[in-house]
């Protein structure tokens, strides 16, 4: 029984949170949407969130320690898409974990990965057009 409890107050442990912070929104209209990835690319959850001054905070909880990613967009008429020009430039705006950039299209997805070994805050910056 000891061992069993151990084992339950040891899991309790390993669950940390990921908190983003997202400043320097041009408006407070719509939402934010946030995809959040293993290292392997695959999405392990996804969340939306209100806006409020032209700031966002996002709270992800109960995560394991490992490698994420994440990226977002500003969805400012709430439609769910990141809108585009007829070029396919994003007249939303977006961003990656690690305020990665890309040059003509998203950044490679090994720049976007962080370790979560302890509770952090990212603070992010959206890229518009």
């Amino acid at each position: 029984m000891l061992l069993f409890s151990f084992v339950i107050q040891l899991n309790s442990f390993c669950q940390l949170n990921l908190t983003i912070e997202i400043n320097g929104l041009r408006n407070s209209n719509g939402q934010i949407l946030v995809e959040l990835c293993n290292e392997k690319e695959i999405k392990i959850k996804g969340n939306s969130q209100v806006i409020i001054g032209n700031k966002c905070i996002i709270k992800i909880e109960n995560l394991e320690p490992g490698k994420y990613a994440f990226k977002y967009f500003h969805d400012e008429n709430k439609n769910l898409n990141l809108d585009t020009n007829w070029v396919g430039i994003p007249s939303e705006g977006f961003g990656f974990s690690n305020n990665a950039a890309g040059t003509f299209g998203p950044p490679p997805f090994k720049k976007t990965i962080f370790a979560l070994i302890n509770n952090i805050t990212m603070k992010c910056t959206p890229t518009y057009y």
